[in-house]
């Protein structure tokens, strides 16, 4: 860690009400997740990748999990089109393995374990970073692939947008956002519809197992709000809510549409106590709310709350070294037309993280209302072979809590499981050049108690039946100049990957921006992939291409259209359910 890092690390607090344009040219990227201490990209012992409010809106993407599909490491997998459910796989790992926070609040749903980003308002989003590998020393249960965090949007200005496209789709986004030196505010709302396609293919024995060849719609109205005070030189004190809700159209032969609600509310405290010390205190509550109906009839409902505290001290040597400790609480519920045998669970966390300039040790034990105390740890070695170049060595403990579908769903759950556990080994070397960076990792991961369904008189139930052993190599390439020429390269391997995880991955993207104009084309590659444990159900291979552009009229006004698998190919991710065939879309922006 070097000086100019230590001196972040410090005042942080103070530039998160910075400008995101701003920050952007006046200093190095910043991270918090892969240590929740403010590190530079460059100087993490972690892989990470950062989404920039540039790069969301240069992708054009409607949803979140449209931009995720670019990040190394990370399989996308929709049943179907806008809004239907989908799974990100990290590293191979499960989708409850993935553990997401929005603006430091944990979110996902107590009862299915996972998150539901095809909900998850992309537009409302300003910086997402992504880190891959375990940080259950950090962050408890769930992070056995890594940690995907959400910020959501900040600035300076007014702004608005209005966009259509294929399958009557339409996408209105309006903002407002301003900052002086003491206070800050950002308010920002959208609503995405469309009449989709039919998801799923006509089968009575797989898929949705119906037949139902109807177009699938989806509604979502969002709105996030974010108020921050600074007092004096020393606290700050920033509020955040976010609100996603709607409906989505499936195929079924129970239910066919949900109403759901995604909410997000947060508050943090960061006192700088010296130029040694910092205190933060944050709380926070989410909830996850499904509605499902059968022919417009009320057939369900599945409503999950999270309750979250932190707190952590932060102290830093005068020797560059970190130290951080702190305590975390966290109460889940549930609220449900099914009835569960337990309905709450909290868990009490203390964890160390200490920091140097080539090392990072962390050790963290968990207390959980059902399961006893877990411990993890971790430890991260790093050598620079020159100013740009540097190779990292990590091994990582993680563990994930059974959910409470697994636990207590009726005629499926079992009370008697256990946490399943994992260890990882990464190895990585990355090189940060004026004009480019490129980074390549490579890790193996073993995960022992691995929750599935198991199959016995009849019956289907969740077990600890399964190992697994995931070996792989991620990486990515980005490079751009002076004359505006950008090239983005990212692919993924995997050995014996489970269901539904392509072996194989790799994304490009070249695109050239003028001083009014900016054009781009990019692809995405995938192998083959099964559908099933067995290995029995392939799925073939794919490549789509993708164009976009835009034209700045003004400073204020741009222009953008985008297409999206221009060949119009035809494949699938999930057996029996379609995909996006060619799709176009046009927005007009406005910004000041």
């Amino acid at each position: 860690m070097n000086r100019l890092t230590s001196l972040l690390f410090v005042l942080y607090p103070f530039f998160s009400s910075i400008n995101a344009a701003e920050e952007n040219t006046t200093l190095p990227t910043l991270i918090v997740t892969a240590t929740r201490t403010p590190q530079t990209i460059d100087n993490s012992f972690a892989s990470v990748t950062v989404i920039s409010r540039e790069e969301i809106a240069n992708s054009q993407a409607l949803t979140l999990p449209e931009i995720l599909r670019t990040v190394p490491g990370l399989d996308i997998v929709t049943n179907g089109g806008l809004g239907k459910p989908t799974s990100v796989f990290m590293r191979g790992t499960e989708s409850d393995h993935v553990l997401v926070l929005v603006d430091g609040v944990k979110i996902g749903s107590a009862t299915v374990g996972s998150v539901a980003f095809e909900h998850l308002p992309l537009s409302q989003i300003e910086r997402i970073e992504i880190v891959r590998g375990p940080r259950s020393s950090l962050y408890g249960s769930e992070a056995i692939g890594g940690v995907i965090q959400i910020f959501t949007r900040k600035g300076e200005g007014i702004e608005a947008s209005v966009g259509m496209g294929d399958d009557a789709s339409y996408h209105v986004t309006a903002g407002l956002s301003g900052a002086s030196k003491e206070n800050w505010y950002s308010i920002h709302a959208s609503h995405l519809q469309t009449e989709g396609f039919n998801d799923c293919q006509a089968n009575r024995n797989g898929g949705c197992f119906t037949v139902e060849p109807d177009d699938d719609a989806y509604d979502n109205s969002s709105v996030t709000a974010k108020l921050g005070h600074r007092f004096g030189d020393s606290v700050t004190i920033e509020a955040n809510a976010m609100q996603a809700q709607g409906y989505t159209e499936y195929d079924s032969s129970f239910n066919n549409q949900a109403d759901f609600v995604q909410q997000v509310f947060g508050i943090k405290a960061d006192y700088v106590a010296n130029d040694r010390w910092q205190i933060n205190l944050s709380a926070g509550s989410s909830r996850d709310e499904l509605d499902n109906f059968g022919n417009n009839a009320p057939k369900s409902f599945f409503h999950t709350s999270r309750t979250s505290i932190n707190f952590t001290n932060n102290i830093l040597f005068s020797n560059e070294k970190i130290l951080t400790v702190g305590y975390d609480y966290q109460k889940d519920e549930v609220d449900s037309s099914t009835q569960y045998l337990v309905d709450s669970r909290d868990n009490q966390g203390v964890f160390v993280e200490y920091q140097t300039q080539w090392a990072s040790i962390g050790l963290r034990n968990d207390d959980n209302e059902q399961f006893g105390d877990h411990t993890t740890g971790n430890i991260a070695l790093a050598y620079a072979f020159n100013p740009n170049t540097r190779f990292m060595l990590s091994y990582g403990t993680a563990f994930k809590a059974p959910t409470f579908n697994e636990l207590y769903f009726p005629n499926f759950g079992t009370p008697e499981l256990e946490p399943e556990e994992s260890e990882s080994v990464e190895i990585g070397l990355m090189t940060t050049q004026a004009d480019s960076q490129w980074s390549l990792s490579a890790y193996h991961t073993k995960i022992d108690k691995l929750i599935a369904t198991n199959f016995d008189a009849g019956n289907f139930f969740a077990d600890n039946i399964n190992k697994a052993k995931i070996s792989g190599v991620d990486g990515s390439f980005n490079w751009h100049n002076k004359a505006g020429w950008e090239f983005r390269l990212s692919g993924s391997w995997l050995n014996d990957a489970l269901p539904r995880r392509a072996q194989k991955t790799i994304n490009i993207e070249l695109a050239r921006k003028w001083k009014s104009a900016r054009l781009g084309i990019s692809g995405l590659a995938q192998s083959h992939r099964y559908d099933d444990a067995a290995n029995s159900q392939r799925l073939g291979g794919y490549g789509i291409l993708n164009l976009t552009t835009e034209y700045n009229f003004n400073k204020h006004w741009t222009l953008q259209a985008r297409v999206e698998n221009v060949l119009d190919k035809e494949y699938e991710k999930v057996r029996f359910y379609n995909t996006p065939r060619q799709f176009w879309f046009v927005s007009l922006r406005y910004q000041y």
